[in-house]
């Protein structure tokens, strides 16, 4: 027999009956479900998932269900195809030994695997104070109970909202209040809202919108404390600069954390940007070595992508979930040369305001701007985003028909500032300092996090709304 016979029959051996388990209910686990039984794979299948429930989507999440058009238990995911699964729903992975290839759960199972996908995706930021996170009327949004529970709460006409932190999320529930007509303070720490993830430039623009709409604005504060009653629902705010706000809604809109705890003394490198992997969605252990039997998909996976200086990027964003598990579960019942990248050019839209926000790339990457169509005025226009000399990102108000152009200069590293297409070209068309806050810098988080090399360096983050 030949040595590419000898190969295929190990393919084909394993497609029959090696053991996947993927550990992570989520959006990246179930299509990476469905795109291995695509694959031909139809031996033992386990998927793991602390939530009680099905995989369900999150985009509808800060939007429908909180205004109540969508009930919380009706977002469940559909099925593209039959996974014949195994589901471990309602108990958490605890551990990984991958010496003899075993996950732990919180039960004390233990389940083995011959390749595992890390799908555990990200959780939200609490609130830090323990005893005022406890106070009633206190939420953060992530899960459906989180939306379910909130929804509740802005059905009740509350007084006033207050919404701590002025990232994609949050702006998103300031733009709900409005919608229902509910009174609403945001607090943000950064000098504008949307400013990690879209620079100064474009902060400000949203920071008026936010105003013109009613909202209470609050940038460059803080708030160092919640106050509540003496049945222990939450009452007041106080801000970093010694102001108050009475609120019997609060919203911690903090970012989020990635699920990575169980994996600690797996020997993988997992921190707090999330577990490093290749474009292929390999995972890498704490030396840089990349594994053969372990992979990564979804918002917790961390790879270096050709377009941006080969930095690691964690991208929380609906189309990389999707694509990165179907790559990775493609890889995973497949061996060299057939391996596939996953390279997506990264996107996102957010509805706020009545206005449509759309982006492509990584903004945060680039240091200028230049508006190259449309009306700032209006709020309907696009810009282009660059860094030593060429485009890397594009943001569009309600202008995102032209964001195909702007992805294509993207991919081909086309010049900084670009030849703007078609007309509508505004009168200033000069680029400027995007104006993103230093690294370090107190603001909310984005959703494409530029991670660098070193896993403790923060570069840049971005993340848009699945």
């Amino acid at each position: 027999m030949t040595v590419s016979a000898t190969v295929a029959e190990l393919v084909r051996d394993f497609r029959a009956h090696g053991r996947i388990v993927i550990v992570g209910a989520s959006l990246a686990g179930l299509r990476a479900a469905e795109a291995l039984r695509e694959e031909g794979f139809s031996g033992p299948l386990t998927i793991i998932g602390e939530e009680p429930y099905e995989p369900y989507d999150r985009p509808p999440l800060s939007k429908q269900v909180l205004k109540g058009w969508v009930p919380a238990d009706h977002t469940k995911l559909p099925r593209l195809r039959e996974v014949d699964a195994d589901w471990r729903l309602g108990v958490a992975a605890t551990g990984l030994d991958r010496a003899t290839r075993h996950v732990r759960l919180a039960d004390g199972e233990q389940v083995p695997y011959d390749r595992l996908l890390i799908a555990t995706g990200t959780r939200a930021r609490q609130w830090p104070n323990p005893a005022e996170a406890a106070l009633e009327g206190v939420y953060t949004l992530r899960s459906r109970d989180d939306a379910a529970r909130l929804q509740q709460a802005l059905a009740a006409r509350p007084t006033r909202v207050l919404i701590i932190g002025a990232g994609f999320i949050g702006s998103e529930m300031a733009s709900v209040c409005w919608e229902l007509d509910l009174p609403v303070t945001v607090a943000e720490r950064g000098s504008a809202p949307l400013v990690g993830a879209l620079g100064g430039v474009i902060g400000e623009i949203a920071a008026e919108m936010q105003r013109d709409h009613g909202v209470d604005l609050h940038c460059g504060v803080g708030v160092s404390s919640l106050e509540g009653d003496e049945s222990g629902h939450v009452r007041r705010a106080r801000f970093s600069d010694g102001t108050t706000v009475e609120a019997d809604v609060v919203v911690a809109s903090l970012g989020s954390i990635r699920n990575v705890e169980w994996l600690e003394g797996s020997g993988l490198a997992a921190g707090f940007w999330g577990v490093g992997c290749d474009a292929g969605g390999r995972a890498f252990d704490i030396n840089g070595v990349v594994t053969d039997s372990v992979y990564v998909a979804g918002d917790v996976a961390r790879a270096p992508h050709v377009l941006y200086e080969y930095q690691f990027l964690a991208m929380e964003h609906w189309d990389n979930a999707v694509l990165g598990a179907e790559a990775a579960a493609h890889n995973m019942v497949n061996l060299e040369p057939r391996y596939r990248p996953h390279l997506l050019l990264p996107s996102f839209w957010s509805g706020q305001f009545g206005v449509n926000i759309k982006s492509v790339g990584v903004p945060s990457f680039g240091d200028e701007i230049v508006f190259t169509q449309g009306s700032v005025k209006e709020r309907r226009f696009a810009a282009a985003y660059g860094r030593r000399g060429r485009v890397v990102a594009a943001v569009s108000f309600d202008h995102g028909k032209w964001l195909e152009y702007y992805a294509r200069l993207i991919e081909e590293s086309g010049p900084f500032p670009p030849p703007p297409p078609g007309w509508d070209r505004p009168e200033d068309m000069k680029p400027i300092p995007a104006e993103f806050p230093e690294p370090g810098a107190p603001t909310s988080m984005p959703d494409v996090v530029l991670t660098g090399h070193d896993p403790s360096e923060r570069r840049a983050e971005f993340r848009p709304r699945r």
